[in-house]
């Protein structure tokens, strides 16, 4: 529940609390600056490690506040553990484009560096949630190392961040604020917008620990309007865009501002190319959420200025599609490229828009629908035909198609089919496009059919062809869980495990394949390290049933009853429709000599599957202990009833 405390005594607030979230509320503007900086010499008065960070989006893109922070430490980091940059540079210069030039990213996969043509791949959404995690872990490494005693970060513009900052600031004070003694102030508007509300701003927080403070400060418009501010305003504009120009890093740290400067000044119908190109760039990241919110402001720019231009509309549209169905939003994908396949006649856009079209059918859509699927395949080979297209790259681009035929197949199971259609598509790419060309789509050909193979339950070729997968993108972390799951299935845990571990170094972290080491340490007899691997997991993502079950599980064998009760409940809050979980939690009680509360627990299993037979024995047991027989004398009967039933 938020609470409030008074204004004046932020500082002094600090000094008692840690893991607290103050939410400053104040008109935006210099005046409430002015404050949080007062408050920021108050703050390092008081001995704490404090930081002001601007976190505004509209000028410093997805990743605004955060990358200020990384460049403050990060001078101090690589005289005193550069190590850790090594350690985590993907993660940094993800969020920093600019170390791109100072250092060199380890493992980089196809998907990072294939260039734009060959880009048939982009990531999984939760690709960005590694990131957040992994500079979670960066910034805990170093302040752990710096033996700070007490640190508070301090947002201004929070209601305008992007949705990968509020993640990022959310988790950290989830994982680390006690480790770290840390508090978080955000600033907010008195009046957020019509598109923003006080939930979006501070709902992913922990409700018990924000605090709430409100600022009657004088609102001030500072904002110039002169035909002079104006100038000055294109000036900076047209600077900034010769500064640019083809330079990628510089595009992706400056684009946010100069569109913003386009939009201020007496030509704003020049932002609209940088907003589609931000839009690209993010969607490439795989920062969906970004990507989206740029594409639609492009769709605003597009139909305020040039709402006839079709060829800009088909950019902002497919990559509309991208950010949909990366976010799980397939039925809003399905209406922009429905209207779309409406609007153009180019062959070649329309072959595209075919394809789309059929994964929606085939693939993302809850209701599918192969039929459609399959024919607005054969529309694109029709369109194609009429493609103004090389040799080559219309060969690439029927092989595209067959492709997505081999995945409607697949879902058809005609398996043979599927494997031969990805089998054609790989040879018909060795052997009429240049061996260095299209690396990362060959990779895809061969994933896919040993993910058919894997379907089939023919493990050895499954995992033959991930090998050979993993040959041409060794760096792809996902391969390595894939085919460690693969390895698993078969028994062979230590190939598994090793395979876990290859996608744990080559990744910022991500819960799943934590998880699965914990099952391959518990399968190899290493109940501890299964312990410390599932807690990773659960560290990354505490609301998962099965880890949270196999881990009370494994605590239960080394003898740690009450964190194992704890598991077991904690599971429960998230599926209570779990008999066997009630039922393993009943069996604790029973042994610490909670009678009443197994036989609770043995209630609430009965009742969510009464036909299991062994349920009753175990309440006749607890009934007796409680000194109930004539009721553990029915069950008795009852277990032998099912029993024989069962038989």
């Amino acid at each position: 529940m938020v609470s409030s405390i008074d204004s004046t005594s932020i500082s002094q607030y600090l000094l008692s609390k840690v893991s607290h979230v103050i939410v400053l509320e104040a008109a935006k503007g210099q005046r409430r600056y002015n404050y949080l900086q007062k408050l920021l010499g108050e703050v390092h008065n008081i001995g704490t490690k404090a930081w002001l960070l601007n976190c505004d989006k509209t000028m410093e893109g997805p990743w605004a506040g955060l990358k200020d922070l990384l460049t403050d430490i990060l001078p101090q980091v690589k005289v005193q553990a550069p190590d850790l940059i090594v350690q985590y540079d993907y993660e940094l210069t993800r969020v920093l484009p600019a170390l791109r030039r100072l250092i060199s990213v380890r493992y980089p996969s196809l998907t990072d560096i294939a260039i734009e043509k060959e880009q048939i791949r982009n990531y999984p959404a939760d690709r960005a949630f590694r990131i957040i995690h992994g500079i979670i872990d960066f910034l805990t490494a170093w302040f752990e190392r710096c033996q700070i005693p007490n640190l508070t970060i301090i947002c201004d513009n929070y209601d305008f961040s992007g949705g990968l900052i509020r993640i990022f600031f959310a988790e950290l004070m989830r994982r680390r604020s006690q480790k770290l003694n840390l508090n978080l102030i955000i600033a907010v508007s008195e009046e957020l917008s019509n598109t923003v509300t006080i939930k979006d701003v501070i709902g992913k927080f922990n409700q018990d620990y924000l605090q709430y403070v409100s600022l009657n400060l004088s609102k001030k418009n500072t904002l110039e309007t002169s035909v002079q501010s104006l100038q000055k305003i294109a000036d900076l504009a047209v600077e900034l865009e010769e500064h640019l120009k083809d330079d990628l890093i510089e595009q992706e740290i400056h684009l946010p501002r100069l569109i913003q400067y386009l939009l201020n000044s007496d030509q704003p119908f020049k932002a609209l190319k940088y907003q589609i190109k931000a839009a690209a760039i993010y969607n490439r990241k795989g920062f969906y959420e970004d990507g989206l919110a740029s594409a639609l402001d492009a769709l605003e720019q597009l139909k305020r200025y040039c709402p006839q231009d079709i060829d800009k509309r088909w950019l902002i549209d497919s990559m509309l599609y991208t950010s949909y169905v990366a976010l799980d939003k397939p039925l809003e994908a399905f209406e922009v490229m429905e209207q779309a396949m409406h609007r153009i006649n180019n062959p070649e856009d329309l072959f595209s828009g075919c394809f789309m079209m059929a994964m929606l059918y085939i693939r993302e859509l809850e209701e599918k629908d192969i039929t459609k699927a399959e024919s607005y395949l054969e529309r694109g080979l029709q369109e194609l035909s009429r493609c103004d297209l090389s040799p080559e790259l219309k060969l690439f681009q029927t092989t595209f198609n067959r492709n997505g035929l081999a995945l409607i197949r697949y879902r058809q199971g005609r398996h043979q089919e599927a494997i031969e259609l990805c089998q054609w598509c790989y040879e018909q790419v060795n052997t009429f496009i240049k061996p260095e060309q299209h690396l990362l789509y060959r990779s895809v050909l061969l994933f896919n059919i040993a993910q058919v193979y894997d379907f089939t339950g023919n493990y050895t070729e499954a995992i033959n062809y991930f090998s050979a997968t993993i040959a041409i993108d060794p760096n792809y972390s996902e391969y390595y869980n894939l085919r460690g799951n693969l390895y698993f299935k078969m028994g062979q845990k230590e190939n598994a495990l090793s395979d876990y571990l290859k996608a744990i170094e080559l990744s910022a972290p991500y819960p799943e394949v934590w998880a699965n080491v914990g099952q391959c340490y518990r399968h190899l007899g290493e109940p501890q390290k299964a312990v410390d691997a599932y807690s990773n997991s659960l560290d990354l993502q505490p609301h998962q049933f099965s880890v949270l079950v196999a881990r009370a599980q494994v605590l239960e064998i080394l003898g740690e009853v009450k964190k194992s009760l704890a598991d077991y409940s904690a599971a429960l809050k998230i599926d209570s429709n779990q008999p066997f979980v009630f039922a393993n939690r009943a069996v604790l009680h029973y042994e610490a000599g909670r009678y009443q509360d197994a036989l609770n627990d043995l209630n609430q299993a009965i009742a969510l599957s009464p036909e299991t037979a062994d349920l009753y024995q175990n309440r006749a047991i607890a009934f007796t202990a409680l000194a109930r027989d004539s009721e553990a004398k029915q069950d008795l009967e009852t277990y032998l009833q099912k029993s024989i039933s069962t038989q």
